[in-house]
């Protein structure tokens, strides 16, 4: 007797919804605190804002806040989703998880729920995730969230981090789909360089507040890392993954319209263009300049971002891809949700 299997269809990209703390903070109230400078800052990474959460402002407030965005420009409710995939690295609980909060909230208690950890890849993963659920047929419509609160894990005073990191959340409702929507994912990992980018010390570390958090050595967690090191590995190996997502689509860079990698630094952004050849028709997502680097969030919210700007390219063709700690990667190539 074989075992009885399910299928689905193809997937695509419904809509997107986005949610970014109202304090927007300047490159002057940095600045001070890293002995550094706005011009500095801006050449280093594009970077002139970027926005912060309020103290009584959590992960799962954003993730919510994103989540029915994108519900309503689907006219859905979450009623109407079966699985939903939270992506981030900055939900302060270990467990549940931060998805089972947002379904719980929302009114969807008995829906599937996961998180996601591959930092700034998170959404990239979850998107692939989405697209691989609603094709075999165990999902058919997956709310995807990449959310960060990275202000809570990070140093002000740390010149490599404080000017880059910021807070917000971005989603897509992924679903049924009578043609692809959604490409093959290109994802992987350098693991061998995977202490390029930390949040240290450990939960075990803090564990005991009285004599730990009192010892000189040891601090809250905040997230730290190599920069030139990234930045070579983002620019050479990225560039190369994100070509590979387009040969599995099928397509060329001649042949897509927009190009929204995860948002890092403009720097990075620009190099990785050029690496890959993209003519001047393909517009490229750079909200960091204004919004910084939301880690999980950054390539919803820079979609969002780019469909506001360029409405005439709601249903055109993009090329994602993210990285971020690990070092992991994942990529692929989407149709843009329609106008709402």
């Amino acid at each position: 007797m074989a075992i009885k299997v399910k299928t689905g269809s193809e997937s695509t990209i419904l809509s997107v919804g986005a949610y970014r703390p109202s304090r927007l903070v300047p490159n002057s109230e940095i600045v001070d605190l890293i002995d550094s400078s706005d011009e500095w800052i801006v050449q280093r990474t594009g970077i002139e804002s970027r926005r912060f959460a309020s103290a009584d402002e959590s992960v799962v407030d954003m993730a919510i806040g994103a989540a029915e965005q994108a519900l309503t420009r689907a006219k859905l409710t979450i009623k109407d989703i079966d699985t939903v995939v939270v992506a981030t690295i900055t939900y302060p609980h270990q467990a549940p998880s931060a998805a089972t909060a947002v379904i719980q909230r929302m009114g969807n208690p008995t829906a599937a729920a996961l998180d996601i950890s591959a930092a700034c890849a998170g959404f990239c993963y979850g998107v692939a995730m989405a697209h691989d659920m609603v094709r075999a047929g165990s999902a058919t419509k997956v709310l995807v969230i990449g959310v960060e609160k990275i202000s809570d894990f990070t140093d002000p005073t740390d010149r490599a981090t404080a000017f880059i990191f910021a807070d917000g959340a971005g989603a897509v409702v992924i679903g049924e789909s009578t043609e692809p929507g959604i490409g093959p994912v290109e994802w992987g990992s350098d693991s061998e360089n995977r202490d390029a980018i930390l949040m240290n010390p450990s939960w075990i570390d803090v564990r005991n507040t009285e004599t730990q958090l009192t010892k000189a050595d040891v601090k809250w967690p905040n997230i730290t890392q190599e920069g030139q090191k990234v930045f070579r590995w983002a620019v050479f190996s990225m560039s190369k993954a994100a070509l590979k997502a387009l040969d599995s689509a099928g397509l060329s860079v001649n042949e897509i319209d927009a190009f929204i990698p995860h948002q890092a630094n403009v720097r990075i952004i620009e190099t990785m263009a050029k690496e890959m050849k993209l003519p001047e028709s393909v517009v490229i997502a750079d909200d960091i300049r204004t919004n910084g680097n939301t880690s999980a969030a950054s390539i919803p919210l820079a979609m969002d971002a780019l469909l506001a700007k360029h409405p005439e390219l709601h249903g055109k063709i993009a090329l994602l891809i993210g990285y971020g700690a690990g070092l992991v990667y994942a990529g692929q190539v989407v149709k843009l949700p329609p106008k709402p």
